[in-house]
């Protein structure tokens, strides 16, 4: 049962990240708001893992994961940020929905392992007309939103990225370890990057903004990152994989219920194909295995308490 409901938590973490993403930046600047972030989740599990006396580097090769996981972080999250702030929150999490699409192409790149076959390319063409039903409307009459998309799109490919060479690797790592070693190694980067394009240390900081870091650095990057991996681990990759479909339409009915987002209908009908190609990209029997292993967690819950 535990399983199941870190698994439920990282959907509802992830569900909720694009939105707090553009509140954090209601009083600083995107790169700003992202480096305050990072920082805090960083100095929490550095003082998590002093108090309970664990070592960030107890095998000799945990560094090399932690720097290539270091790259979801930076350059990707400053991408994020930035382009979050040219189009919804809601759109945001449904072009990211095409991560499991690049992450099949870095593991044919990186692993040397084809995981495309007929019906996966047509899945992929069917979630790009799903992306242009969703943004035709927008590009059409914003340049901005065109940048937005273009920056999620270069986040997606720096995400798979990072990923799969961390798969590459094959290095054991605790994942709690994983999450502050991931930011420790991108932490030096996002300061260079703050001093070049900001430099300047805010003088008032409204609740917003407060509030919305606060919740990213504990929920979206500490625990949020925890959990992720804690599932990996239990369940098997298509399962898990499965998240990446179920956060658009709650951020989208989120965006919708907290931030006064419109729902058009072209943009459902836009996400309603992206849902559908990832499904067929996933293939359905990856719905069988997540509910197996539901019923068998509740069986088993059921047993004990019997």
């Amino acid at each position: 049962m535990a399983v199941l409901l870190a698994y439920f938590s990282v959907v509802l973490i992830w569900a909720t990240t694009p939105l707090t993403i553009q509140w954090s930046s209601d009083s600083l600047s995107f790169i700003a708001a992202v480096l305050l972030r990072m920082f805090v989740a960083l100095a929490l599990g550095l003082v998590i893992n002093l108090v309970f006396r664990r070592k960030l580097f107890a095998e000799t090769k945990v560094w090399q994961v932690y720097a290539a996981g270091a790259i979801g972080i930076f350059p990707n999250m400053p991408v994020v940020y930035w382009s979050a702030q040219f189009i919804p929150s809601g759109l945001v999490a449904v072009v990211f929905a095409m991560s499991p699409f690049v992450i099949g192409l870095m593991t044919l790149v990186l692993l040397k392992h084809n995981p495309f076959t007929v019906r996966r390319v047509i899945a992929l063409l069917l979630a790009l007309f799903g992306l242009v039903v969703i943004f035709h409307h927008q590009i059409q009459f914003s340049l901005k939103s065109a940048f937005g998309i273009a920056g999620i799109l270069l986040s997606c490919f720096l995400f798979g990225f990072s990923s799969v060479l961390v798969k590459k690797l094959n290095v054991k790592v605790d994942a709690f370890n994983q999450a502050i070693g991931t930011l420790l190694f991108a932490l030096p980067g996002l300061l260079l990057m703050w001093w070049y394009v900001d430099g300047h240390i805010p003088t008032s900081i409204s609740m917003k903004s407060l509030a919305a870091v606060g919740y990213l650095s504990v929920f979206g990057s500490l625990l949020g990152a925890t959990l992720f991996f804690y599932v990996l681990a239990r369940m098997s990759p298509t399962a898990v994989s499965l998240i990446t479909f179920m956060t658009p339409v709650l951020a989208l009915i989120l965006g919708a219920l907290v931030a006064d987002e419109t729902l058009s209908v072209q943009l459902w009908l836009g996400a309603g194909l992206v849902v559908i190609a990832l499904l067929l990209y996933l293939d359905l029997s990856a719905g069988n295995v997540f509910f197996k292993s539901l019923r068998k967690n509740i069986g088993a819950k059921i047993l004990f308490w019997r």
